[in-house]
């Protein structure tokens, strides 16, 4: 074997050794989910599944759904919300709602929330941001620190799952410029005041270190 394919072997063993332990502090309940998880990534890397798997020892979960509930006219978003409802245990209660700070501050269980990036869109929307109206601004500031203070305050285990939309083009819109730059804004926000913030590429998670490097 070339001294490359060695090293490469040493890292690939070195990954996979990591991940056996991060594991093994999810099974004995010592991985973060007693506080708060951010969870990113890009489409369909597999965070909405690394999530579900953080609180799986969890038998009693408020699954905070986001997104609009399916109507007949959309079969395929339809299909999406039936693959995530066929993945949750039994015992966890979902809720679709776009209150998210009303519903921290009423939990009474662990929470997963997926995802911010619907709810930005929904929020965005109420404060007429996509038509530019009068005050949009403020409305949304208000929505957002209503939000951040509920995540920071609520005393149950937490994990939310958010898009990551930093590393693509500049949108051509204005409506896609304003979702990416407050998207960017609330992710940074709420790491800020999370235990533990994962990124998930390619179906694989990695532990973003904390402002102390750890």
């Amino acid at each position: 074997m070339s001294t490359h394919l060695r090293r490469v072997a040493r890292f690939a063993a070195a990954r996979l050794d990591a991940g056996a332990k991060a594991l093994r502090r999810y099974a004995r309940g010592k991985d973060g989910t007693g506080g708060k998880v951010l969870v990113l990534g890009g489409v369909r890397s597999g965070k909405s599944r690394h999530a579900e798997l953080l609180l799986a020892r969890h038998p009693h979960v408020v699954y905070l759904a986001t997104g609009l509930p399916p109507g007949d006219d959309d079969p395929e978003w339809a299909a999406r919300v039936a693959a995530h409802r066929a993945r949750r245990p039994a015992g966890w209660r979902t809720v679709e709602t776009a209150d998210l700070a009303g519903a921290l501050r009423e939990a009474t269980a662990p929470v997963l929330i997926d995802c911010f990036g619907t709810w930005l869109s929904r929020v965005l929307g109420e404060v007429g941001a996509w038509e530019q109206a009068d005050g949009w601004q403020q409305r949304l500031d208000d929505h957002l620190l209503d939000f951040i203070d509920a995540w920071r305050t609520t005393p149950v285990p937490v994990v939310a799952v958010s898009n990551e939309v930093g590393s693509g083009v500049v949108p051509g819109t204005f409506s896609g410029r304003v979702f990416r730059d407050v998207l960017g804004a609330l992710n940074s926000e709420v790491a800020a005041h999370s235990d533990r913030v994962v990124l998930v590429v390619a179906g694989r998670a990695f532990e973003l270190p904390g402002k102390d490097g750890r």
